[in-house]
């Protein structure tokens, strides 16, 4: 290794021991660290671009439609696999 890096590496160690110690020292209560977190909530929901009533109803409705579709799929995939178990258990029978 070349002697800077050396240098850099033996000096970094002590520096980062100081930031451990302070950092412990420092550290705000749990009622500070809350209240800072209630704050920035605050304000990044401010930053959000909330939908309009009718982009809501719009939305609701493509996911019933999509649930209901998805509901008639499933029952016709069942019946249709019932029918076939049924007619291959009557067959074997």
């Amino acid at each position: 290794m070349p002697e800077n890096e050396k240098l850099e590496q033996g000096t970094a160690k002590p520096e980062k021991a100081k930031k451990d110690k302070k950092d412990k020292k420092s550290k705000p209560g749990a009622f500070a660290r809350m209240g800072k977190w209630l704050r920035e909530m605050k304000a990044e929901l401010k930053k959000v671009q909330w939908p309009t009533r009718k982009q809501t109803f719009n939305n609701t409705v493509v996911v019933i439609v999509c649930c209901i579709v998805v509901g008639v799929c499933i029952g016709v995939f069942d019946w249709l696999a019932q029918s076939v178990v049924s007619a291959l258990l009557d067959l074997f029978q």
